[in-house]
């Protein structure tokens, strides 16, 4: 196990979301599995699964944060409400370390204010940018040239504007709870800290601060029902092999969409649609969003409610997919090259990021259509050079561990303790 000191009492904090609480879940059950006493707060719906993996459930705090309920809170307004529930289990669970997601305060601030070690869990390429790096979530690549490297660093005065009024408005929030203001951008970041749940593959090249490490994607998914066997032209399952002297069997495709993005499932028609031509065989799912219009499913496709990544993914030659950064990452561990079709915010950014990396192709949301999609996937399967790149960083995610990585780094916290109880600047006010 090579765990660094005797075991811990962890408290981890999630947001929600798939995207936030599906890596939270991760290494909660990694550390669970070296021996830590481990409570995860997060959304009441993961409840049963946190438990299965051997940690504590608490209940998060849910707020009505955006204008579509009876008493709609302003963001920092949910923040101080949702610190103040969080100090009475922290008073409760004593823990010796806090990990928090980056969009999940509450966790950070109560353990600030305890005065107890706390790290952020970042589940996404790292979002503080270099100053020539292109504005984060903009879906530009980084620049080749130093015009546009000039380009970038101007750009950046107007991005100072934004961070400067968030952190103002982490100021205020701390100021309410008693915590002193921060004189730097970023401030939900734990400056002690930082787990950047990723692949050193979608990172820009870069000065890392000493605090920041690059562990390797936290993957999880809830359990699924095995797939069952389809049959297509060429192959009489998803992963059948063909049998000697038989015809090879035709590549699979898989269609991921977002289950946040693309109400209208958008991606999912067009490339039912444009792949139908191709010799390839589609998988495609709806991920538990059932279309609102009724899908025209071709010969050479079968169409799922919901599908396991893990199993899915290594079977293909292609996956097609938002670029949400768990669908994106499961895909290029399990060795498949991807055409993201990006639909809204960092999504935008890993789709650049896989252009870079040269692992895959991506097709701007404007450019989506049936035709669009077909040529990418074929240009995808006729490249032999993306699929050896994704088959590299396949190789690169199999021999790091991100779990044991990142384990190991909340124990050598949890083992430096808090250097103080908290820069305190006065009680905590309503």
């Amino acid at each position: 196990m090579d765990r660094a000191g005797p075991p811990r009492r962890i408290l981890l904090g999630a947001f929600g979301d798939p995207g936030h609480a599906f890596p939270m879940i991760a290494l909660g059950r990694a550390l669970a599995a070296r021996g830590h006493d481990v409570t995860l707060q997060t959304w009441a719906r993961w409840r049963e699964h946190v438990q299965a993996q051997g940690m504590r459930f608490a209940a998060a705090p849910e707020y009505q944060v955006f204008p579509n309920g009876p008493e709609p809170l302003d963001f920092y307004e949910a923040v101080v409400h949702a610190t103040r529930d969080t100090l009475a289990l922290l008073e409760q669970s004593a823990p010796e370390v806090v990990v928090a997601d980056i969009l999940t305060l509450a966790p950070a601030l109560a353990a600030e204010i305890h005065g107890v070690a706390f790290a952020t869990l970042i589940p996404h390429v790292y979002p503080d940018a270099e100053p020539h790096f292109p504005v984060y979530s903009l879906g530009a690549r980084l620049p080749r040239t130093a015009f546009g490297r000039l380009m970038w660093r101007a750009s950046q005065r107007a991005v100072a504007v934004g961070l400067e009024r968030g952190r103002v408005q982490l100021n205020d929030t701390r100021a309410r709870l008693g915590l002193a203001p921060l004189p730097y951008f970023h401030g939900g970041i734990s400056r002690r800290l930082a787990l950047v749940a990723t692949l050193p593959a979608l990172e820009y090249p870069r000065a890392w601060p000493e605090h920041v490490h690059v562990v390797g994607p936290l993957m999880w998914e809830p359990p699924a029902a095995e797939l069952q066997a389809y049959p297509s032209p060429g192959s009489t399952s998803v992963g059948a092999v063909a049998a000697p002297g038989s015809a090879p069997e035709l590549p699979l495709v898989l269609v991921a969409p977002s289950t946040a993005q693309d109400p209208g499932h958008h991606l999912l028609h067009s490339a039912l649609e444009g792949l139908a031509e191709l010799p390839v065989r589609v998988l495609g799912t709806w991920n538990g969003r059932l279309p609102s219009a009724p899908l025209r499913v071709p010969a050479n496709a079968r169409v799922l409610p919901w599908v396991t990544y893990s199993r899915t993914m290594p079977l293909c030659a292609a996956v097609v997919c938002h670029a949400g950064h768990g669908t994106l990452v499961r895909a290029l561990t399990s060795g498949a090259p991807v055409l993201a079709c990006p639909a809204a915010g960092d999504m935008n950014e890993n789709s650049a990021r896989l252009d870079w990396a040269g692992a895959g192709l991506r097709l701007p949301r404007r450019f989506v259509s049936p035709r669009s999609i077909a040529a990418a996937v074929q240009r995808i399967l006729d490249d032999p050079a993306i699929a050896r790149r994704a088959q590299e960083i396949a190789r690169w995610a199999a021999a790091h561990d991100a779990g044991t990585a990142a384990s190991l780094l909340v124990e050598n916290l949890a083992a430096c303790g808090a250097p103080h109880a908290g820069a305190r600047s006065g009680p905590v006010t309503g």
